[in-house]
């Protein structure tokens, strides 16, 4: 939230914690991310951490209706780093989410671009299971670009990522654009899709020259495209 308040977008702004994370983190030590992820990262983490995140938007969305923080025809948009970019992509597969612009930073496109990461800073292997390949296949960015371009006009899509983050390699992110690329373009929608590799930005997004040029980027998708 201090990190981006995005002051400049005049809109309800609403920051939610990822399952499992900050406030929502379990207080049994058998049930901390630790020891989630040595048990079985795709199962035990990043399914209800990602997919658990993404599942969560039709509630909060209808909890913010009630509230009278959200109108009915109000336009929505979502932001998310690394994880919480994740949970972003897998939201935009839901049919009929209602969702006018998005952005993502140093996000893994689906499991297997996350565990790639994981067994780069575990030095470990992961062993694969069925359930886990299941889940790699659902949770693939590049095999829903039908489901993320939905929408006319596509929703507007800004996948933002550092050239030097050694976590989560951009090349994920090149697949989506590239892939998502010709459903907006065959509806000449190419603008609303955007990628930018940043130079010198490392996964850590918040040291003080990247954050003012993703403050500045994510302000103006929003204005933009909301």
């Amino acid at each position: 939230m201090k990190a981006l308040p995005l002051d400049d977008v005049p809109s309800v702004k609403v920051y939610l914690g990822l399952p499992l994370s900050g406030a929502r983190a379990p207080s049994d030590d058998a049930e901390s991310l630790a020891h989630r992820q040595a048990e079985d990262y795709a199962l035990r983490l990043f399914k209800p951490v990602v997919v658990g995140a993404a599942a969560e938007l039709r509630a909060v969305l209808r909890t913010l209706r009630e509230e009278k923080c959200l109108g009915p025809n109000d336009r929505i948009g979502l932001f998310g780093f690394s994880a919480g970019g994740a949970a972003v992509l897998t939201a935009l597969t839901d049919p009929g989410m209602p969702v006018r612009a998005a952005i993502t930073v140093n996000a893994p496109t689906g499991l297997s671009i996350a565990i790639d990461a994981v067994e780069r800073a575990t030095k470990r292997q992961y062993v694969w299971t069925d359930s886990a390949r299941q889940l790699a296949e659902r949770s693939d960015s590049v095999r829903h670009v039908a489901e993320i371009a939905s929408g006319d006009p596509p929703r507007a899509l800004l996948l933002f990522h550092g050239a030097d983050d050694t976590v989560v390699a951009p090349v994920g992110a090149v697949s989506l654009r590239d892939a998502l690329l010709p459903y907006y373009q065959r509806s000449g929608n190419e603008r609303r899709l955007k990628l930018v590799i940043a130079p010198g930005v490392s996964h850590n997004w918040t040291e003080p020259r990247p954050l003012e040029e993703l403050r500045t980027s994510v302000a103006d998708w929003f204005n933009r495209y909301l």
